[in-house]
């Protein structure tokens, strides 16, 4: 039986790097890159143009970044697995890419052979970490957790919405702003009530005025 090609966009802002993942990929039968993005904003339009299965993700781009990339991505195309592959394992680029959905996390030194198992394993459900990052995540849950206020519960795109809805901001320009649609905005309000533990909007906007979210 033949085997499903697995579709892979790369988003990357060095072309060399793109150029030399390209070459090593090709050479694997059961893996096609069907595009090449050198900004997180060409990365999303090419993945909804090529509905790739695996997005190899860089995290430091200029303009848009790869985690902000990865969230807005994988909001519009959430069947997607993004790899994050890339040169950095400090905390505050591993977690926030992590929470924005990325599916496995490699740094640029793996083997040829490794990124490729890595991508059919992506397709198979099974998440591949880099053995430091692996063990950073599990320090972090092992650490005993505090009492959280509810906005920390927030995910960084929730809190963007909910500082625009306390600002006055209606659901479609809170969707123009984000460059997301307006479902998505009702989802991420509902969600946002849920954790502030609140009924409507305003009660929303107060809390958020209350806790110094908004100017």
């Amino acid at each position: 039986m033949e085997e499903t090609t697995i579709k892979v966009l790369l988003v990357d802002d060095h072309e060399m790097v793109r150029i030399g993942l390209a070459a090593v990929l090709g050479t694997e039968d059961d893996i096609e890159v069907v595009g090449e993005a050198s900004s997180g904003q060409e990365g999303i339009r090419l993945a909804l143009e090529y509905r790739p299965d695996v997005v190899l993700m860089d995290l430091v781009m200029d303009g848009m970044d790869g985690i902000e990339t990865t969230r807005r991505l994988l909001e519009q195309h959430p069947d997607c697995k993004v790899i994050v592959l890339t040169s950095f394992i400090d905390d505050e680029k591993i977690y926030p890419v992590i929470e924005a959905g990325a599916f496995s996390y490699l740094l640029k030194t793996s083997r040829a052979a490794e990124i490729a198992q890595a991508i059919r394993s992506a397709v198979k459900g099974q998440s591949v970490l880099e053995s430091q990052v692996a063990s950073k995540l599990m320090n972090r849950f092992r650490q005993p957790k505090q009492a959280a206020m509810p906005h920390e519960e927030l995910t960084d795109r929730e809190m963007e919405v909910l500082r625009l809805i306390a600002s006055g901001k209606s659901n479609q320009d809170v969707a123009d702003e984000l460059f997301i649609g307006v479902k998505t905005v009702k989802f991420h309000v509902t969600n946002i009530l849920a954790k502030l533990d609140v009924e409507d909007r305003t009660q929303a906007a107060i809390y958020a005025f209350k806790q110094g979210l908004v100017e």
